[in-house]
């Protein structure tokens, strides 16, 4: 009969528990809405090869079509390297064009098409019904406190990026 080894740490055979001002339930809510908000979504792209990167381009550039590569990099936090694969394939596939700036051509501005944005609104749609449900199950005065609440969330540093995108409050 082999030797059974030890291992190397032993385990915690408890769940871990609301310790030290850790909200846990919060956390997991947001985790179980994250997965069920981007569900929907993900089918759909899944259809057209494309994930959730391209999503974002394409909300944040039908948002405000002109949008700068510049600002959508400062907007989505991401590396160019990573922009420029998604755009590329979404300026393929003809959901956005690229334009040289009015003022300095070397600026390329970003605009969807027809095509992007219909694709935009089919991803928006499932994902509006969902909020639509929860904000009338919480009810109607509770918006601005949804609203305030997921801003909050945002690093300070990045809240005016919001403002710029049409969301004061």
């Amino acid at each position: 009969m082999p030797d059974r080894q030890k291992p190397a740490a032993m385990p915690v055979r408890s769940p871990l528990a609301e310790e030290n001002g850790i909200d846990l339930s919060i956390i997991e809510l947001l985790f179980f809405a994250y997965r069920d908000f981007t569900s929907d979504p993900d089918q759909i792209l899944e259809a057209y090869g494309f994930g959730r990167a391209h999503h974002r381009v394409l909300h944040f550039v039908n948002r405000k079509p002109g949008l700068t590569v510049a600002e959508l990099l400062e907007v989505l936090q991401i590396t160019k390297q990573s922009l420029a694969r998604v755009l590329k394939q979404l300026i393929d596939t003809g959901h956005i064009v690229q334009l040289p700036g009015p003022r300095d051509r070397r600026q390329r501005e970003l605009y969807p098409t027809q095509k992007g944005r219909q694709l935009a609104l089919d991803l928006a749609r499932p994902q509006s019904r969902r909020i639509d449900a929860a904000l009338k199950a919480i009810g109607p005065d509770e918006r601005g406190a949804v609203e305030s609440f997921l801003k909050a969330m945002v690093n300070a540093e990045l809240r005016p990026q919001i403002d710029r995108l049409g969301h004061e409050q």
